[in-house]
Parts: structure tokens; sequence; C-alpha cells
């Protein structure tokens, strides 16, 4: 099944509920939450008290993104405050088997990421594992970012090894998808399309609409 996860760190905060219930009510099952710390990546986004806050308004599948160093710290805080499914960077931790099976003892789905450079081998003795891979599309810590051309070449290939294996593994994209582009992206073999500012910039429930008429 594919899915359109909008990613919040394009919405206005000052009104951040609204644009989450107004994405619910426009039929969307999940929400991106990016979780930066300003040292794996450049900027610094948001963290516990906005996810804690926003479950209590959402039944959407937040799908939060921890693009942090050595996550395993907070790996259990999040699955407490409402994190349905947890994606590490395979960069961000020496000890990714554990990471791994730390979330899902959790009963929480598992998703890893990889860089645009990261190779696709460093997930060899995990995939079995993954509900899902995330492969970024752009370098991560800034929205609003060119989708890395190469990219579809990568995806493609995960899903041709995911086919390989028997696994129907989802594949989701991260960085620079609009809606021009977004169908290139599926065929690649991606499921699930992360979106920022070509959801929340101009009008949301058409932007939603136009996504979800290519998407379905």
């Amino acid at each position: 099944m594919n899915y359109l996860a909008p990613s919040i760190l394009s919405a206005d905060f000052t009104k951040l509920g609204e644009e989450v219930a107004l994405l619910e009510q426009s039929g969307l099952k999940m929400l991106h939450i990016d979780v930066m710390d300003g040292m794996f990546v450049p900027s610094i986004s948001f963290g516990m008290p906005v996810i804690k806050s926003l479950r209590k308004k959402s039944n959407m599948f937040f799908d939060v993104h921890l693009m942090i160093e050595h996550p395993e710290r907070y790996i259990e805080t999040f699955a407490q405050i409402g994190a349905d499914g947890i994606t590490v960077h395979a960069e961000a931790t020496p000890h990714l088997d554990r990471m791994v099976h730390q979330i899902k003892d959790l009963g929480k789905k598992c998703c890893v990421a990889l860089n645009p450079a990261t190779p696709l081998n460093v997930l060899d003795y995990v995939l079995p594992e993954l509900d899902m891979v995330l492969i970024m599309t752009v370098n991560p810590g800034f929205g609003g970012q060119k989708y890395i051309e190469a990219m579809s070449g990568k995806i493609r290939t995960l899903r041709d090894k995911l086919d390989a294996m028997g696994k129907d593994t989802d594949i989701q994209v991260d960085g620079g998808v609009k809606l021009d582009n977004c169908k290139k992206i599926m065929d690649a073999g991606a499921n699930v399309l992360v979106a920022g500012s070509s959801v929340f910039l101009g009008d949301i429930a058409k932007n939603v609409a136009d996504f979800k008429q290519i998407i379905q």
C-alpha cells in the first residue's frame, strides 16, 4: 500500500494542532515527525513535549524520525510518549542490531534510515528484521532541498533486493518529494512518501488531494 506521510517540519507551528487535524480529516493515516539535535544534523527541531501534545489530539500513525546522535538514549521515552514507528539512522549508532531489537522489543515498528552517501550493504545483517527502510533523497537537516536523482537507482536496487528475499518491507523516501516526481519515485519501488513544503505551503487540503490522486 502507498502512503503519504506529511512532515510537520514544514507546518505552521502557530497552528500545528489545526494543521495536523486537517491532515487527519483529509484521510491521511501517517504523520512524519523529524526530531533533530543540532549534532547529527545542523538543525534543531523539536522533541518530546511536541510529540506528547500532538498524541493527545491525533490517532494518526506517528512516524518518528530521529536525526540524533546515539538515539539509544531516548528510544524508550519516544515509545512511551506516542511514537508508533521509530526511525534511527545507521550512521548515528555503532550498535545498529541492538537498536533494531530495542525498538521492536518495545512493540514499535522499526525503520532504519540511510543518508544519500551511505551504501545499502550496511543493512545486510538487519534487513530481515526491519518494517521499513528510509532512503534519504536529500542530505538531512533542512527542508526544501532538491531530490537527488541518483537515489532513484538506490531505491530500485533496494526493492529488487527485498523482492529477492520475498519481503514486502516498506520503502520510505524523504527529501524533495513533489507532485511532479512522486510517480517516478514510486515506480522506482518506494511506497511511503514524506513530503513537507509541497503539502504545507498553500492550500493543505488541495495539496493532499492532489497527492492522493497520484499515490492511490
